[in-house]
């Protein structure tokens, strides 16, 4: 059979960070399960178990020793890749100790869950990052007068940083939520292939209390201090998409951000900034579309299409379990950390490079200021006497005339309030904004006590340049 040619890992290579990839890279997942499997040997001894003098020294002199392609060799062989690599350890080390009382799921899922819960503790740090930028963009555009949309066409006026504090606010909700699984996050432990323990007991001659101790020292050698009290062969899969869906629900303020960013990029208010060097596109010479923002928007699809697969696995559990799972979580796991990654990496970089065209966002204020002070006038109208629904109606009728429409309120006698009234609610902006610019100062006021409370990782500087 002739070897395949290397084909990269798109999202790894291309998107993720290099200490994402790290996390789930072949080579640190089979340093990691052999760190496991020494704790695991080094306990066993000190608990009663027979071990020779060395061999657990040998072991791990071995660890650093990994030759992939060895360890594939092997499983052509076994067709079963955990024998493999105990194969390959055992003689790297000279000796055959390790994997006692084991099976395959004790090592490859509390390995899985150390990967998760790593990968879990740096996606929260770079969106404490994210959550940090997003505040100084609050802080420095609080008061910057704009038009608020909704349903994309003009609404009432808004300010930048308030808009800014939006996307930050449902970040912050991804964080909470992030921060609330770690909290909550059990390893399986060391099980047995049907959850009872069988064979670590037959081990330590039925003992349950050096079996809890066994399993609570493997549990501390990958840092967790918590253990599931009674699994069969394989924890819930409905966890892994407890893990999946809090990745979607942090994905989706970036995305919503990058959705915004492209629509002003397209009306020329904002920029994602230019670098020299940098094209637009290969046959246009002068393009600057948002291209960051939509690798943003295209990553948020990516992460939510790995969940539809995790959802498949939900209540499909059989018996004591089985592996008809493996292949599924062998993509969607590390495929959703990596896309996730990629766009906080990604949303960083457009934070960071942001440029905000202040005179094209005053140009378009004042286009449509008709609309943004119809509902102060309004209310104007209301509170100098007039009737709120036929107010409503005459102001109506007037605001599809333009710049035509204040001197038409002005001159319509049907509405309480006169030309100084008007100019009033004209040259007061930002008052037409009611408490946006306090509502961005209080978000960015809260993001400096997050940094506070995550000093390294506010300051996290994005590694993506692509």
């Amino acid at each position: 059979m002739p070897e395949k040619d290397q084909i990269p890992d798109v999202l790894a290579d291309r998107y993720a960070s290099s200490a994402m990839a790290a996390i789930w890279s072949p080579e640190g997942k089979v340093k990691a399960e052999r760190r496991l499997w020494v704790a695991v040997l080094e306990a066993q001894r000190d608990l009663g178990i027979e071990v020779p003098d060395g061999v657990v020294e040998a072991y791990r002199g071995a660890i650093g020793q990994v030759d992939l392609d060895s360890i594939r060799e092997r499983e052509r062989v076994t067709r079963h890749d955990v024998k493999a690599r105990i194969e390959e350890f055992c003689a790297l080390a000279g000796h055959e100790h390790i994997h006692k009382g084991m099976t395959s799921r004790d090592l490859t899922e509390n390995i899985e869950q150390l990967q998760i819960r790593d990968s879990l503790r740096l996606v929260r740090d770079k969106l404490v990052a994210v959550i940090c930028a997003l505040g100084r963009q609050a802080d420095t555009h609080a008061e910057l007068v704009m038009v608020g949309r909704s349903h994309n066409v003009p609404a009432q006026a808004t300010t930048l940083g308030k808009r800014f504090a939006n996307y930050g606010g449902e970040a912050r909700a991804g964080l909470d939520r992030i921060e609330d699984l770690l909290a909550r996050y059990q390893l399986r432990g060391l099980k047995g292939p049907v959850g009872t323990q069988q064979d670590q007991l037959d081990l330590l001659a039925g003992d349950t209390d050096r079996v809890g101790e066994l399993e609570q020292r493997m549990a501390a050698s990958l840092g967790f201090d918590s253990v599931m009290d009674s699994v069969g062969q394989v924890y819930p899969r409905s966890l892994d998409y407890d893990v999946v869906s809090a990745l979607v629900q942090t994905s989706s303020a970036p995305a919503n951000l990058a959705r915004t960013i492209r629509l002003m990029a397209g009306q020329d208010l904002i920029s994602e900034g230019f670098q020299t060097g940098q094209v637009g596109s290969s046959a246009m010479p002068g393009k600057r579309n948002a291209r960051t923002s939509e690798r943003i928007c295209g990553l948020s699809a990516v992460v939510q299409g790995y969940a539809g697969m995790v959802t498949s696995l939900v209540g499909d559990q059989w018996n004591e379990g089985d592996v008809s799972c493996s292949v599924v979580r062998r993509v969607a796991l590390p495929g959703a950390f990596f896309a996730l990654d990629g766009q906080l990496e990604a949303v960083l970089v457009v934070l960071n490079e942001l440029v905000v065209f202040d005179d094209a966002i005053a140009a378009e204020l004042a286009a449509n200021l008709p609309t943004l002070t119809a509902t102060r006038v309004l209310m104007a109208s209301v509170a100098a006497g007039a009737g709120r629904e036929e107010a409503h109606r005459i102001i109506s009728e007037h605001a599809s005339k333009g710049n035509k429409f204040f001197t038409a309120i002005v001159d319509d006698e049907r509405l309480p309030i006169d030309e100084v009234d008007v100019d009033q609610i004209k040259s007061q902006l930002l008052a037409l904004t009611g408490a946006a610019a306090e509502q961005a100062r209080g978000f960015a006021s809260n993001t400096r006590q997050l940094a506070a409370q995550y000093p390294n990782a506010s300051v996290y500087q994005s590694e993506s340049i692509l």
